[in-house]
């Protein structure tokens, strides 16, 4: 099974006036950037069967505007358990689900995407140091959900370097 976990894009800043936490929205320029990163992600030839997003407000319109540039918004779906702090169980039990999917795309936050790597990977949610800059996505093939064995990290890109695939 091919994982892709995309970090949200450039949100407004922690603390802005009159916005919580859960209503942080990307900016003009996160959002920009985002349409250019999900174009490189589609010229480099990343799909997916299901696009799960956190229910936070940036994570979600990063997933809306990797749906739109695939036009898979019928793939697209919430997933609560990828909220901030979530714990991995409830993650693996709202994947399952998914399990006979091919390839599954997974928006989020960090450092939980990271530390869900670090589990891919090592089997422990501190295995391993990564982390995915905002708008970064990181490639990972495991055996099955969850997983019984250890997964092999593939890629880890920059929105950057995404962009420039455009």
């Amino acid at each position: 099974m091919e994982i892709y976990l995309l970090r949200h894009g450039v949100a407004v800043e922690h603390g802005t006036r009159g916005i919580t936490e859960e209503q942080r929205p990307l900016t003009p320029e996160g959002t920009a950037k985002m349409r250019a990163a999900a174009e490189g992600m589609k010229n480099l030839g990343v799909a997916f069967d299901a696009l799960l997003t956190s229910p936070l407000v940036r994570a979600r319109q990063t997933a809306d505007i990797v749906a739109s540039v695939y036009g898979a918004k019928d793939r697209l779906r919430e997933l609560p358990a990828l909220r901030p702090g979530s714990a991995v169980e409830k993650l693996w039990l709202a994947l399952k689900p998914y399990s006979g999917a091919r390839r599954l795309m997974l928006v989020g936050h960090e450092p939980d995407l990271s530390q869900l790597a670090a589990l891919l990977l090592t089997g422990r949610a501190d295995g391993v140091t990564l982390q995915l800059k905002k708008g970064g996505l990181c490639f990972i093939e495991i055996t099955s959900l969850p997983p019984k064995g250890r997964g092999q990290l593939c890629w880890l890109l920059t929105s950057k370097l995404l962009r420039r695939m455009k």
